[in-house]
């Protein structure tokens, strides 16, 4: 008994414990390239899709000057109201949205017919 549990013991010593990938201590190379820090971000775009065929129909806008950003996006719900969110976002008042919903939500009642037609397949 004493020989098995020590012979389970050595073989259990000689398991490899990962999967062979990189440990912690290997060292990751960098390609040299850094960020440019001191620019100033800024940017605007726009883009919209009205494809009635299928029914998408949405409109996205963005500014940034430094810090802060700015945007709306719209986009038609399917009951057939237009949601609209207006956003903002800097360093000092976090991330805003501002949700509003134009137009009536329009669901369309189901109608259920009679099925007389029990036990004929």
């Amino acid at each position: 008994m004493a020989v098995m549990v020590l012979v389970v013991a050595v073989e259990a010593n000689g398991y490899i414990t990962n999967y062979g990938g990189p440990a912690v201590h290997e060292r990751v190379l960098s390609s040299g390239l850094t960020a440019p820090y001191g620019d100033y971000p800024k940017y605007s775009y726009k883009y919209g899709v009205n494809d009635p065929h299928t029914g998408d129909i949405k409109s996205q806008s963005e500014h940034r000057d430094g810090d802060t950003v700015k945007g709306q996006y719209s986009l038609v719900e399917p009951d057939g109201s237009v949601r609209v969110v207006d956003y903002s976002a800097d360093d000092h008042s976090g991330f805003n949205a501002v949700v509003s919903k134009i137009g009536p939500s329009l669901h369309p009642t189901p109608t259920y017919g009679v099925n007389h037609n029990y036990g004929k397949w």
